[in-house]
């Protein structure tokens, strides 16, 4: 992969922030797709509160008539009912509050390396299944719809909601789709013999650890037949958890998909898997090395240290590919690849 020299394309300081009071602190983990002639992300935007001396201050989410309102809690440090947790939040009366959440934002493109981002939030939370934010989403064009997947985040765990737009104006919500505790979803773009298929992370609690496994639905509502496609190696590169990234590719050899693993000192780097193209439950060959792992100084040294995290790719002409991915949970950085690369690299 060719990583492009203008790295890191999008951070923190060019994003405004959502309300007044609120600070970006991280602009990373972007959905990708093309719309209108233009290269569209779908950024993560993580915002804290400005800090005042000797004061908490946290974000969080009122919800009314089915919108969601950024406010602001801020308290004296000595206050009695102030409960410092850890460095992601607090507890204030018995509530958690945590120290930063996140939105999803739009940044577009002509040429897929100078982006400019949208003034406000694209998704914002809404319910109270979305309280504590929602996150990197994915993307997926099916027909004349762009399925949009993404992380909701609340007191209940991690679920991951659907949404749709024609137009990246506006979206309409389709509900969680996948409960708590389950993440990195991504809808295949097409159907495989009369059914929908998903890949998903849900969290396994007790027992073994955290992988990717694949769902199949008749409607992209009601998903089930859920299967374990691929568990975590014990290898430096994965011993943690895996979980999927942007939706699969079709190639001649099959589905192929970027995802990710976490593996010794919390490092984030991604692989190769293909799957079966009539029957993507089946694994044909999965790379054994790391095809994008942490080398340069913005992979290495950000606010969490050696993360690559991809969830968004364009295909471009030629079978060329744009690999857009956060670093360090705080910007964006895209390399370029091909198909055939791809290929030549797990086969």
């Amino acid at each position: 992969m060719k990583r492009h020299p203008a790295n890191p394309l999008i951070k923190p300081e060019m994003v405004p922030p959502s309300r007044e009071g609120y600070r970006v602190k991280g602009t990373f983990n972007p959905g990708a797709v093309r719309y209108n002639e233009e290269i569209v992300l779908l950024l993560r935007v993580a915002e804290d509160c400005v800090p005042r001396k000797d004061y908490i201050s946290v974000p969080y989410y009122r919800f009314e008539n089915g919108r969601g309102f950024p406010e602001i809690l801020e308290k004296p440090l000595n206050d009695p009912q102030i409960n410092l947790k850890d460095t992601r939040g607090v507890v204030y009366k018995g509530r958690d509050y945590l120290s930063t959440l996140s939105h999803i934002r739009l940044a577009r493109s002509r040429d897929g390396i100078n982006f400019t981002v949208d003034p406000g939030p694209f998704i914002y939370p809404c319910s109270q299944s979305e309280s504590f934010g929602v996150e990197d989403a994915r993307v997926t064009k099916i027909g004349n719809l762009y399925y949009i997947t993404y992380t909701a985040i609340s007191g209940d765990s991690w679920a991951t909601a659907l949404a749709t737009t024609t137009d990246f104006s506006g979206i309409v919500r389709k509900g969680l789709i996948f409960p708590p505790p389950n993440k990195d979803v991504s809808i295949f773009p097409e159907k495989i013999n009369g059914r929908y298929y998903a890949l998903s992370r849900p969290h396994n609690q007790g027992f073994g650890r955290p992988s990717i496994w694949i769902s199949e639905s008749p409607d992209l509502l009601h998903w089930g037949n859920h299967k374990c496609l691929i568990r975590p190696r014990d290898t430096f590169w994965e011993q943690q958890k895996i979980g999927g990234g942007a939706a699969p590719v079709k190639t001649s050899e099959g589905w192929l998909e970027i995802y990710h693993g976490k593996g010794k000192g919390q490092i984030y780097s991604l692989f190769l898997l293909l799957l079966d193209l009539d029957d993507p439950s089946v694994v044909i060959k999965r790379g054994e090395k790391p095809v994008l792992f942490p080398e340069k100084s913005y992979e290495k040294q950000g606010f969490f240290p050696n993360v690559i995290f991809s969830n968004g790719l364009i295909l471009k002409d030629y079978g060329k590919i744009l690999i857009y991915y956060g670093v360090c949970d705080e910007n964006v950085c895209v390399s370029e690849t091909s198909i055939d690369e791809l290929l030549n690299t797990i086969l």
